[in-house]
């Protein structure tokens, strides 16, 4: 278990050699989804997210703890795979890494912000709320990985302007 950051850490982009290390902080936070069927996300899954964007990570020391996946699409951008690892989780590292996506966005000529959140988990509306996104419509849920038997589910798609 990686010890709790007291010093700040240092955000910037990943690089290929980052992917082992960010498939390791995504999956052990989202590995509270039991709704799917194994973990969430692969080096495959990863290389192909990569062709599209980029991903934020947070590096304490020498130890990636936090990552953000950020898209451009047109004025829109998307962050999406916002991961904290679970002994960082209540530091306010995941508003940080939010905050660094908009960052990300606005200086490339971004005019808005999404990110599209899983109705099974209803305690991310209201912490995004807090960031000032607000719903703004509902889409079909595409999982990387199947769900559970039973299990339905869709995305929430919340919006900001920057």
């Amino acid at each position: 278990m990686t010890p709790r950051i007291s010093s700040p850490v240092q955000i910037r982009q990943a690089s290929a050699s980052d992917i082992p290390a960010i498939i390791r902080v995504v999956n052990a936070a989202f590995a509270i989804e039991t709704f799917m069927e194994g973990t969430r996300t692969d080096e495959e899954r990863m290389s192909s997210m990569l062709k599209e964007g980029e991903f934020l990570v947070a590096v304490a020391g020498d130890e990636i703890v936090a990552s953000v996946y950020v898209e451009i699409r047109g004025e829109r951008g998307y962050f999406g795979m916002l991961a904290v690892d679970p002994s960082q989780q209540s530091s306010g590292l995941g508003r940080q890494m939010v905050k660094s996506a908009e960052d990300y966005c606005r200086q490339r000529e971004c005019r808005y912000m999404d990110i599209a959140v899983l109705s099974l988990r209803p305690e991310l509306q209201p912490f995004y709320g807090q960031l000032e996104y607000l719903e703004t419509g509902r889409e079909e849920f595409h999982p990387s990985r199947p769900l559970r038997a039973g299990v339905e589910c869709h995305c929430i798609v919340m919006s900001k302007a920057l």
